[in-house]
């Protein structure tokens, strides 16, 4: 009976959900039925977006995200994007909760008009700890590690820890590659 479950669970999540890209472990069918499935797609918070978001983020511009694998943005509580001006996220991505990306500003001599930085591009096996802000204009590199509450309004290199002191953010370098490749797993 729990596998003829799991199998009905599993044309419903991949029907409902033609973007959502996991590795085969991620989170049971039965868990993303309950924790997205009823409050997405059955009460209607953010309905449209092919992947699963959770019912407190707010996403805005979805068209305008391209993503990876192993990465569903919003799938974590309180989550803000505006996509809108153009959001690219790599491989294997993670954003924390409570954390910010804003793809366009306003103009700062009219505040009714655009500014003319705009995009993101984030790249793969990136995590952003929870309660971050990334300003539109920014391009991070692939494997980092962005700290809890950092502000990001500046480039950020490939394979560094990146964490905010003093209203400063300070790079660390990484000493190893990283260490997971999740293209070569079987996905959900």
């Amino acid at each position: 009976m729990k596998s003829l479950i799991n199998s009905f669970l599993k044309i419903i999540i991949r029907h409902a959900y033609p973007q959502f890209k996991r590795n085969v472990g991620y989170s049971s069918y039965a868990t993303i039925f309950k924790r997205y499935f009823i409050w997405q797609k059955i009460i209607g918070i953010n309905r449209k977006i092919p992947w699963p978001v959770h019912f407190t983020s707010v996403i805005y511009g979805w068209e305008y995200i391209e993503k990876g694998v192993c990465c569903d943005p919003g799938d974590n509580l309180g989550i803000y994007i505006n996509a809108t001006g153009g959001l690219k996220l790599g491989n294997n991505v993670s954003i924390g909760s409570n954390s910010s990306i804003t793809t366009t500003n306003h103009y700062k001599y009219d505040h009714r008009k655009r500014g003319f930085k705009k995009g993101i591009t984030i790249g793969d096996n990136v995590w952003i700890g929870s309660n971050c802000a990334i300003t539109a204009g920014v391009t991070i590199g692939d494997n980092v590690t962005i700290g809890a509450g950092c502000v990001i309004r500046q480039d950020i290199p490939s394979n560094v820890v990146v964490i905010e002191s003093s209203n400063n953010l300070e790079f660390i370098p990484k000493t190893r590659d990283y260490e997971w490749d999740c293209t070569q797993d079987e996905l959900m």
